[in-house]
């Protein structure tokens, strides 16, 4: 984060932090959020931090949390803004079939478990699959890496799809109150197609939601390259949540602190993470070859997924392949066109 960044981060939240003098001097608002800051991006533990600021170890705890609690509640109207209208759906529409060739794309969506401590009295509830505890992050991002939606704190024993289906987006999204565009033709002679979020195999397939075609080494060329389109623009969550990782080292280790402050965290995180993608006019905050590339040479993967010992993980709890027809024929349809009219020369390279 520059100086400058810091500076107009601090106009937007100091007043909301800053403490009334009684007795003792008090910390200063500055100083208050670049504590935070420091905690945030370099994982440094709580101990080393309140040695580097010379507060007590007990202070340092109630500074990052209060910081952080202050940092989400008011970054989050800006830079997470509810409910997104229909010209808002459109844009990152737009912006999916520019940047990934993904068309009447919406988001993408995708979930990893943050590794925590064994919380106290947590039972087997956050106890994962990989042997730790944890707590998931759920999100749907645009096509510049920006988080849209999430869903933070679920048991780390469940998987992304039945999060997704029992949070309060997934339900708003099956019950069509989000404002999200009519369907429209993308061909003459097929079928009006919805406007769709696109995800793994971890989710249902939906009349909402695309997921691949299972039976990966099994397809024809047609599904083959429908997988291909999609996982183009399925990767931009997952450059998402590695540039998070990236940039902010607390994710480089479990978190040790409570549930309740571990959400906070995170919360604070994904403000962040939107305040300055934002705000970033010189691409600082994305450095190159970050992310992943699609190149004349092929697919070349962002430098994040060379980053070791993460608290961010994948989840592989794979969701089940019952779907409607009506979500099975949209699939189809999706396939049909990026193999006819929305081919492009690239994609029989890649299969």
């Amino acid at each position: 984060m520059s100086p400058t960044q810091f500076e107009e981060l601090l106009c937007l939240i100091g007043p909301h932090i800053c403490k009334q003098k009684v007795v003792r001097e008090i910390i200063s608002t500055p100083a208050r959020l670049a504590l935070t800051l420091r905690y945030l991006a370099t994982g440094d533990c709580i101990t080393s931090i309140s040695y580097q600021y010379l507060v007590g170890l007990s202070t340092a705890v109630k500074i990052i949390t209060e910081t952080c609690h202050i940092l989400w509640h008011i970054l989050k109207e800006k830079v997470l803004p509810y409910p997104l209208k229909t010209t808002d759906w459109l844009k990152i529409a737009d912006g999916f079939d520019k940047q990934w060739q993904f068309p009447h794309c919406i988001g993408a969506i995708d979930g990893k478990h943050i590794r925590i401590q064994c919380p106290d009295n947590g039972g087997s509830s956050y106890y994962n699959y990989k042997h730790h505890h944890s707590i998931v992050l759920l999100a749907i991002c645009d096509a510049n890496y920006s988080f849209t939606f999430v869903d933070i704190g679920a048991y780390g024993r469940r998987s992304d799809g039945g999060i997704f289906r029992d949070s309060e987006m997934g339900q708003k999204f099956e019950q069509h109150e989000m404002n999200t565009p009519k369907p429209e033709l993308l061909t003459a002679d097929g079928m009006p197609l919805p406007y769709v979020l696109v995800g793994d195999e971890a989710f249902q397939l939906t009349n909402y939601l695309l997921r691949p075609y299972p039976g990966r080494g099994g397809l024809n060329q047609n599904r083959n390259i429908f997988n291909y389109r999609l996982s183009r623009a399925r990767r931009t969550i997952e450059n998402s949540f590695g540039i998070l990782v990236s940039q902010w080292r607390i994710l480089k280790k479990p978190i040790e602190s409570t549930v309740e402050n571990t959400i906070k965290t995170v919360q604070a995180l994904v403000v962040l993470h939107n305040w300055l993608r934002i705000n970033d006019e010189n691409n600082t905050y994305i450095p190159p070859h970050m992310v992943d590339n699609y190149g004349p040479d092929g697919f070349k993967p962002g430098l994040w997924r060379e980053e070791k010992n993460s608290a961010l993980d994948n989840g592989k709890a794979y969701g089940n392949n019952y779907s409607s027809r009506v979500a099975t024929k949209i699939r189809d349809e999706f396939c049909d066109y990026v193999n006819a009219e929305g081919a492009v020369h690239w994609q029989y390279d890649r299969v």
